[in-house]
């Protein structure tokens, strides 16, 4: 008789989509989205749910997602702040546009590897 054959536990794609953290990545990715509509304060609770719950995804493949979110949202308050004091000598507005489409694309990027079941 042969011995049944050895599988590694590789995580299937599939099966990380029931993952608690994974469902947190997917509110804060929403929140972040929302953040357009809302004046930035849904960003800004989406960024403190990083925070908060960073020690429970350390190691997973979800860390790299709370990372990426939290690098968007810094990055995106830096880049819009430099954009609003900006706006009176016209480059601001240019600044504006520019960080909203990069922020959209991190957004859709990220969600679209976390669907996946994949890093960022």
């Amino acid at each position: 008789m042969a011995e049944p054959e050895f599988r590694p536990a590789s995580p299937d794609p599939i099966d990380r989509r029931s993952d608690a953290a994974r469902n947190l990545a997917v509110v804060v990715y929403i929140l972040q989205a929302l953040s357009f509509f809302l004046g930035g304060i849904s960003g800004l609770v989406g960024v403190i749910i990083n925070y908060v719950k960073m020690d429970d995804v350390q190691g997973t493949w979800i860390e790299s997602h709370f990372r990426w979110q939290i690098r968007t949202f810094w990055i995106g308050l830096l880049w819009t702040v430099i954009g609003v004091v900006t706006t009176m000598i016209i480059i601001g507005w240019f600044i504006l546009l520019g960080i909203a489409i990069w922020i959209i694309f991190r957004i859709v990027k990220g969600a679209l590897a976390l669907n996946d079941g994949k890093t960022v």
